[in-house]
């Protein structure tokens, strides 16, 4: 099954928050390109982020945990 980008982030520790909350949701992220960000000073801009991914059958279900995040109050 293919991996889907479900965020993007342009520092490791967000990326990480991200797949922590996702996995605690009893979902499998996987973070891609937070190596290669963290080898080149703004590599991460340059490469187009770093990806939290999941597997295309929670793909649904992480957007919208997501998306419920973004709307809570701060």
């Amino acid at each position: 099954m293919e991996n889907i980008t479900v965020y993007t982030a342009f520092n490791p520790m967000d990326a990480q928050v991200v797949r922590a909350q996702l996995e605690s949701a009893g979902l499998h992220p996987e973070v891609m390109g937070e190596l290669a960000a963290l080898s080149i000073e703004g590599y991460s801009l340059a490469a187009g982020g770093i990806r939290v991914q999941v597997p295309e059958g929670e793909v649904a279900d992480a957007r919208e945990l997501i998306d419920s995040w973004k709307a809570a109050p701060q």
